[in-house]
């Protein structure tokens, strides 16, 4: 372990690099997302949910292989929790119109019910921790098939959508979406170069990412605070950081759809960390050894994903709307009862 202050240097330091990268990402997922013609939401969820989160990635497996549960299980928790809660900030930046009215994307729902299904998972889990194969729990074994389950859904959604938003003038424009990826090349750099720096960028911020973990791992030795408080805390805003990067960067660009689809599908990718903490916490089920703790965490989430999916079927056209004031204040309050409790 490090001793507390280059801990906290190192969680500032990596602060930074993935600031810096996440600007760049948002630039080159837009481009990708144009050109293979995947469309905003889509492309939000598959290339900027997925990059953004290698950080937490990264941080989940260094706590479930320290054998710490509670701080693996709470990271991936923690990361969709504030990154929804960044979408209250983006309101504050975008004031036209509330974002959710803007950014109308049944993908977006969508994935967000599939979010509300893979957070039963870890609760379920919690309930029966007999149920193992080895020292995986069975149930973990059903959240990559439901990720899976659910990209195909979302594929059949936008080739032949049975509902649609209703359109108005604050509506922004998926403009990727069903595009010729040829036509849309013009002057752009190479595909190839494209995915190439793609994948660079996701290097860096997975290097960051657990140079993240291991200096949370050292906060909570340091400082004897819980590691359920400091994952779902401390290192889950350092690690979600792109997704704040990217969902401003968007917003300033004005690709709504892809920002929303950015943080949306970050969210369910980061279920996928639930898993990786299963099977890399090598002591049995990681959902038992978290504790009733996780509980807070898990449960809290659960109100806050359900919150942010009314707001997008509301769509009020004026201010933040109701999910913006109502998800900090949650996130807030599981963090009090989390101390408290």
């Amino acid at each position: 372990m490090w001793p507390l202050l280059p801990s906290a240097l190192a969680l500032l330091a990596m602060a930074a690099v993935i600031v810096v990268a996440g600007v760049r990402l948002t630039r080159v997922a837009d481009a990708l997302a144009e050109r293979t013609g995947l469309g905003d939401a889509i492309g939000g969820a598959l290339l900027l949910g997925a990059v953004t989160s290698l950080p937490g990635n990264v941080t989940v497996a260094t706590g479930a292989l320290s054998g710490d549960a509670a701080f693996a299980l709470a990271n991936p928790v923690g990361g969709v929790a504030l990154q929804t809660v960044w979408l209250a900030i983006a309101d504050l930046v975008y004031r036209r119109v509330n974002l959710e009215h803007a950014a109308a994307s049944l993908q977006n729902v969508l994935q967000s019910v599939l979010l509300l299904a893979l957070l039963a998972v870890p609760v379920i889990a919690y309930a029966t921790p007999t149920l193992m194969v080895g020292w995986v729990h069975v149930l973990t074994l059903a959240i990559p098939l439901l990720y899976g389950y659910g990209l195909v859904l979302l594929r059949q959604m936008q080739r032949d959508p049975m509902w649609q938003p209703t359109r108005t003038a604050q509506t922004a424009d998926d403009d990727s979406a069903g595009e010729n990826p040829e036509e849309t090349a013009g002057d752009q750099p190479p595909l190839r170069r494209l995915w190439f720096t793609l994948a660079g960028l996701g290097v860096i911020v997975g290097v960051a990412g657990w140079i993240v973990g291991r200096a949370g791992l050292s906060l909570v030795a340091a400082t004897g605070l819980e590691g359920g408080l400091v994952g779902f805390t401390f290192t889950t805003a350092i690690s979600s950081l792109p997704e704040l990067v990217v969902l401003m960067t968007a917003v300033r660009m004005g690709q709504l759809t892809l920002g929303i689809g950015n943080i949306v599908g970050g969210n369910v990718y980061d279920m996928l960390m639930l898993a990786l903490a299963d099977v890399a916490y090598l002591e049995g089920s990681v959902y038992s050894a978290a504790g009733q703790d996780s509980l807070i965490l898990v449960g809290g989430t659960l109100l806050i994903t359900a919150i942010l999916i009314a707001g997008l079927l509301a769509r009020h056209r004026r201010g933040i709307g109701f999910e913006g004031v109502s998800i900090p204040v949650i996130y807030l309050s599981i963090i009090a009862l989390m101390v408290w409790a």
